[in-house]
């Protein structure tokens, strides 16, 4: 072993530290800083603004007049006061466009949606029809396309399902339906009112991307009971039930004239998606090519009667607008507690869904939107929806993609969407009474194939193992067993990889570049070389309650061997061990006595600990525990450098 450090500058004292090894002062080197002491309230407060209001969201507020005051605070709540000042025709002209290119594709949606969540057809059309409304007028997003989403309505029905059946008390089923909803949207809300919408970035990229494709495998297996024909189908979600009820029924289940129907349209819509993704001018032609399927199938349906052959149509789907659906909500009984669950789960599930769709696409157009404000205004929503016989909306990935190729400029593109949908509503819902079962399950399937992103779990991958681990945790919890075990999978390793992460941090032997005073990993740089006589030791993580125990047996475990190197390889024993603490955010009580239990068994060693760049907080704290004057003053040093340079003055003259 080997090293070097950089030159001293001038002559040196030597001093010592109660008895300890001697170390060398230098009149030129920095001390450690020690921050001011802070009051309390004062920390407190720090922290607190910190951790809610990072943003600053009221310093629009400061220095202004009441009257001015009120109009921020009402834009704050209403954005549409805000970008509605600066509207104009060019702005609507590609909103009028994109709204009702958005509009033709979510119709058909809609309407396969309703059905994923075992609701009437015509709840899913209830759904694209208020809430964009109200979420165009508290919403930030200029792109986002609210209306009923794939993964939101399999899990919705998925949990409904498992306390009431559909088919014997729809009724009830109905009312629970509402009743999440409602609760999704106070779950919504309260996170963005309150500001903890840091708590959605607990579910892991890696998680969601896993989760997503397992339950786009999910829905596109369940699309089989109406792209086969089949009558009898399984009420289960996972992949073994749902194959073997597939193929139980295939010699009298099967109809050919429904899988000849499905199977031309699904031909059709990846045929159109494919020309979109080749030219983005031609982005409208997948946009329109559901609506497109649904009419040209139902008109055969209609005018060959295949539904006399078997062949499953939508049937009848009421008029008119949506009614009031308050009285039907459950705020007492039974099914109180079971509806909040079921919301809560939903609301969550909606809300990452629907963040990260209006964060993509306005890092795109390179404008902020605040979470916070979001999750406040997809709350609302769906609060409001479940009044007036929705069930939970949110962002759609497909629907918003196209709005943004549209040409959308603001959120009057859903108003527009919204328009459409209540003219549908109101005059065209008896055209779909022949839509074959078939062409929606083609319209679903279409929709759910790009949430299996396989780019993103190779990369995902190669960049981290663990990261994958939870991404194939998610994804085979929601095929081989439900919806909400993959969910709860994806969480749990979502925390289990932060506790992980926290519990058990990295630590690092650092050595010297050559011809610098840069001390660096020994692995990452393997040009780094020690220095003898000093063990150099990193630690890159805050050190707590949790961690604390982990840390001081790992640097010891470090020492340990390095002095089995040293005494084979005959060199200098290990006199000084130094700890770089630059990576250490934060230390708690726990920390601190795990540091004085380090000090006091290398004292029985003879090796002197020597701390090197604490942080403000650290070193703070290290003073008001009186473990900075048991080390030692002159024993904490602002580099790496300077803490080698004092234990080692005789390296001065290799350099």
């Amino acid at each position: 072993m080997s090293g070097r450090a950089h030159p001293t500058d001038g002559d040196a004292n030597s001093a010592t530290d109660g008895g300890d090894l001697p170390i060398k002062s230098s009149p030129h080197r920095h001390k450690v800083g020690v921050p001011p002491k802070q009051n309390m309230f004062h920390d407190f407060m720090y922290t607190f603004k910190e951790t809610f209001f990072h943003d600053d969201p009221l310093r629009h507020f400061k220095d202004q007049p009441k009257s001015k005051k009120f109009m921020l605070g009402l834009q704050s709540v209403f954005p549409v006061f805000d970008w509605g000042r600066n509207y104009n025709l060019k702005k609507f002209r590609g909103d009028l466009i994109a709204g009702l290119t958005i509009a033709s594709l979510c119709i058909p949606q809609d309407i396969g949606y309703a059905k994923l969540a075992n609701l009437d057809p015509k709840y899913g059309l209830y759904s694209s029809f208020v809430p964009p409304l109200v979420y165009a007028c508290m919403g930030s997003s200029r792109d986002i396309a609210i209306g009923p989403v794939a993964v939101v309505s399999l899990l919705l029905g998925t949990l409904l399902r498992a306390e009431i059946d559909p088919n014997t008390n729809p009724d009830e089923y109905l009312r629970l339906a509402f009743t999440a909803t409602f609760f999704a949207g106070v779950t919504e809300a309260a996170l963005g009112f309150f500001r903890l919408g840091f708590l959605i970035d607990f579910l892991s990229h890696a998680a969601v991307v896993g989760f997503m494709g397992g339950a786009a495998i999910t829905i596109a297996l369940q699309q089989l009971k109406g792209f086969l024909g089949i009558k009898k189908f399984t009420k289960k979600t996972d992949i073994i039930a749902v194959l073997d009820s597939v193929f139980s029924s295939a010699h009298h289940g099967w109809n050919w004239q429904t899988i000849l129907i499905g199977a031309s349209f699904l031909t059709f819509l990846l045929t159109s998606k494919f020309i979109g993704k080749k030219s983005k001018k031609l982005f409208w032609i997948p946009a329109v090519a559901p609506l497109i399927s649904v009419i040209i199938s139902t008109f055969f349906v209609y005018i060959t009667r295949a539904d006399k052959q078997g062949v499953q149509i939508v049937k009848h789907l009421d008029k008119g607008i949506n009614p009031s659906s308050f009285h039907q909500i459950y705020f007492s009984g039974h099914y109180l507690a079971k509806g909040i669950r079921i919301g809560v789960v939903a609301g969550m599930v909606a809300l990452t869904e629907a963040v990260a769709i209006g964060r993509t696409f306005a890092a795109m157009k390179d404008y902020q939107i605040d979470g916070n404000k979001e999750m406040v205004a997809l709350g609302v929503m769906n609060v409001v929806g479940s009044m007036s016989s929705c069930y939970v909306a949110t962002g759609s990935f497909s629907r918003s993609a196209v709005n943004f190729m549209a040409g959308c400029q603001t959120a009057v593109s859903n108003i527009i969407m919204s328009i459409v949908v209540l003219l549908t509503l109101l005059f065209l819902t008896p055209l779909f009474k022949y839509t074959p079962n078939a062409i929606l399950a083609a319209i679903i399937i279409n929709a759910v194939i790009p949430l299996i992103d396989i780019q993103a779990a190779i990369l995902i991958f190669k960049v981290d193992k663990l990261d994958f681990v939870a991404c194939m945790g998610a994804f085979f919890g929601v095929i081989f067993v439900s919806v909400e075990i993959g969910l709860l999978i994806a969480v749990s390793i979502s925390f289990a990889k932060i506790l992980l992460q926290v519990t058990r941090p990295r630590t690092a032997v650092l050595g010297n570049i050559p011809r610098t005073s840069v001390y660096r990993n020994i692995q990452q740089y393997p040009e780094a070389t020690m220095v003898p006589g000093v063990l150099t030791i990193r630690v890159d993580s805050a050190i707590y309650f949790s961690n604390s125990n982990y840390v001081r047996e790992r640097i010891l475990r470090w020492l340990l061997e390095e002095e089995e190197k040293v005494k084979a390889a005959t060199l200098p024993r290990i006199q000084f061990l130094i700890i770089e603490m630059s990576p250490v955010t934060d230390i708690d009580t726990s920390g601190i006595h795990a540091l004085e239990d380090l000090y006091k068994s290398l004292q029985k060693r003879d090796i002197q600990l020597i701390l090197a760049n604490p942080g403000p907080l650290v070193i703070g704290k290290l003073h008001l525990s009186h473990f900075a004057d048991m080390l030692g003053q002159d024993n904490i040093f602002l580099t790496v450098a300077d803490a080698v340079e004092a234990c080692c003055p005789k390296l001065s003259d290799e350099v």
